[in-house]
């Protein structure tokens, strides 16, 4: 259970990839055509029009496509490297959804059109040659959206991590005899009861959590404590913001106090789940423009509201529901499903290699009878020609 839900470093908006410039762009954003982001936005980074345009560009101009029109005025040597990242990004993609449609159509799926078709969403597909205003605004406004749905799909493969976890859990009641399952369901409620079981969990952005921080991880006196300083300790890069993955970061105390990977009752998963939950309250609270970063001023005007003193306890995931019974019953019954269409084709597959392996003894015995047949037809030619011979040498001696 100690792996992430999704891999790799948590998600930048596509405003910090583009504002930060280069420096910035190292972090794998999670997308698909994340170096084909990472490249054109490395070259237009370069060209000296269409930076300075970035630098005064804000969230809303991007997302209306405004900052796109610039393309227009990037220099031809820039155009042609954008044109030819876009035919490399082109053929990659066509490779990929060739694969895709020839394992699908090997396993004897339906092949999803629109779905395919999805994976182009971010270029002009009709014009596979050159990269123009069209593509530029394609790429910004869907690295902006599936960033944007990237947390919700998180969220969603948890809920299915953990509906399979209560799952496997009750099949594994129903195999044991009722001592054994009595047992099982005392140790579960002991588990349960021990994970409950930890300090307080501050609420993540109020002063309280973060004065934890200030003393625990940086050594420094709680009284002594200053946001601004604060700030600027903790903005690892040193841009003037908190990006997604420095935000997480504030929350490993709060964490560290609930979950241990020592413990059997502390699940890493649900850790992540947990530090994603808190980094989300905290962007909606304190991230006012929705550029999925949190600007110096963003930050110490949400020192001044009223929340940032907030005392109450953070509820954590167990204290959280996070599906119905009857969500499971949907989950365990489209489970039996997908196993009763394995068993469907695996039984299919049996009985096509059983049918095989008769052709195989058919064909097997037809090659024994044939080399027989011709054995027994060297044997008597072989006979015939002694015999001929033997009377021929009588002929002789006579």
């Amino acid at each position: 259970h100690q792996t992430r839900v999704l891999h790799g470093p948590f998600l930048m908006g596509i405003a910090f990839q583009i504002k930060s410039y280069l420096h910035n762009l190292i972090s794998d954003t999670g997308l698909h055509y994340d170096r084909y982001l990472r490249e054109v936005i490395e070259y237009l980074e370069k060209d000296p029009h269409f930076r300075e345009k970035l630098k005064n560009a804000n969230m809303d101009d991007i997302k209306q496509g405004k900052l796109s029109k610039e393309l227009n005025f990037v220099q031809h040597n820039f155009r042609t490297k954008l044109d030819e990242l876009k035919r490399e990004e082109m053929n990659r993609l066509r490779m990929l959804i060739k694969a895709k449609h020839d394992i699908k159509e090997g396993n004897g799926q339906t092949v999803d059109h629109q779905a395919l078709l999805k994976q182009f969403e971010h270029l002009n597909h009709k014009n596979p040659h050159t990269f123009e205003v069209d593509d530029l605004d394609r790429l910004i406004k869907s690295a902006t959206n599936d960033l944007e749905n990237f947390d919700k799909d998180r969220h969603d493969e948890f809920k299915q991590y953990e509906m399979m976890k209560e799952h496997e859990r009750r099949q594994r009641l129903k195999n044991l005899n009722e001592e054994d399952r009595k047992k099982e369901e005392e140790h579960y409620e002991e588990m349960k009861k021990k994970h409950a079981s930890h300090p307080k969990v501050n609420h993540p952005g109020s002063e309280d959590q973060l004065k934890e921080v200030w003393q625990e991880a940086d050594g420094l006196d709680p009284e002594d404590f200053d946001p601004k300083t604060f700030f600027k300790m903790h903005d690892s890069n040193g841009d003037g913001f908190f990006d997604e993955s420095e935000l997480e970061a504030l929350f490993t105390k709060e964490l560290e106090k609930v979950y241990n990977p020592e413990n059997e009752e502390d699940d890493m998963v649900e850790m992540e789940e947990e530090r994603l939950r808190m980094r989300e309250h905290v962007m909606n609270e304190v991230d006012t423009n929705k550029d999925r970063l949190v600007s110096l001023s963003e930050f110490m005007a949400a020192t001044k509201k009223e929340e940032f003193y907030e005392k109450d306890e953070w509820e954590t995931l167990d204290q959280n529901p996070l599906y119905t019974e009857e969500e499971l019953r949907e989950f365990e019954q489209q489970l039996a499903n997908e196993e009763n269409d394995i068993n469907k084709k695996s039984a299919e597959l049996q009985k096509e290699r059983e049918e095989l392996e008769r052709k195989q003894e058919e064909l097997d015995a037809q090659k024994l009878g044939l080399k027989q047949a011709m054995e027994e037809m060297e044997r008597v030619k072989s006979q015939s020609l002694n015999a001929d011979v033997k009377r021929e040498y009588e002929i002789y001696d006579k």
